[in-house]
This record gives C-alpha cells, structure tokens and sequence, in this order.
C-alpha cells in the first residue's frame, strides 16, 4: 500500500468532509478496522471522523448497527442489502451524516463459487443517498484489505467532493 497516496487521499477526503461540516463514520467487517486506522492517522481527523463499528459477527452486524437477521440469512453479509444497511445503520450509532461499510471475503478461505475469495462490497451513505458496489480483489488476505481500505476512501472522495 503506497503510504504517500493514501495519506494524500485521506487528507483531501477530511478537507472535502471539514468544508461540508460533515462527520463521518466506518462499519467494518472484512477490513477488521483497517479503515479506521488509516483515517486516524491523518492529523486533525478528529474535526471529521466520528468512530468505527467493527462489525465481523452476524449478530454484531444485527444488534450494534440494525441489520435485519432476516437479511443477512437471506443474502449473507457479504451483499448489497446488508452493506447498505450497515452504512446506514452506521449514522445512526454513532451520529454522523457520511458513513462507508466494508464486508468482504479476505481469505484465504471462506469464498464460495458464488462469492469467490476477494469478493467484497461496500456502501456509501451520505446526505444525499446511500449507494452500494461490489468489488472483485486478488491477492493475499492483507493485499484484498487494503485494497478495500482504497476503494472506500475512492468512494467517500467521490461522494464528498
């Protein structure tokens, strides 16, 4: 991971966040916190970034950010609907008004022919709307997390900006 684009990256998104007076916060299952380590880094993140649910169980996932257990047995937690419950549910834990959530397949175990190793999606909730990707990674399971970790703040900067 090149440490000088991300800290650049990351600066921009808390300027773009800071202008707007937005607040932002994480739900994190596959990055496992990634995300909110690298966002922390950056000086003065506390103006910008609210906190982190590090959600990697199911019933975390249910009970910390309000993701319907009926949804999560039906499309697993790795899909568009629990993403997208997991940003908004996000908002509302923590009382911010921007948020990402990240569940993924990190391996090296675990895909499934449906969802392969390195399968991960993510969701972007912001005042205007909240919208879902999905994504497909290659290498190892540190290599697929911070690859996440980039593609999350690619899409904060697309929504804040």
């Amino acid at each position: 991971m090149d440490t000088y684009l991300i800290s650049r990256a990351v600066a921009e998104l808390g300027e773009c966040l800071s202008v707007e007076e937005n607040m932002l916060a994480t739900a994190e299952s596959c990055t496992g916190g990634l995300l909110s380590s690298i966002l922390t880094d950056c000086p003065g993140s506390s103006q910008w970034y609210a906190g982190s649910v590090v959600a990697y169980a199911y019933e975390v996932k249910s009970k910390l950010l309000g993701v319907d257990p009926m949804v999560l047995e039906k499309h697993g937690a790795v899909s568009e609907p629990v993403v997208k419950a997991m940003a908004e549910g996000v908002i509302k834990a923590i009382g911010a008004n921007v948020s990402v959530a990240i569940s993924g397949i990190a391996g090296p175990g675990g895909g499934t022919p449906e969802k392969p190793v390195g399968t991960v999606w993510m969701a972007w909730t912001w005042p205007g709307g909240t919208r879902a990707k999905s994504y497909s990674f290659e290498g190892t399971r540190q290599e697929i997390k911070e690859q996440s970790v980039m593609a999350a703040i690619n899409g904060l900067l697309s929504v804040v900006r």
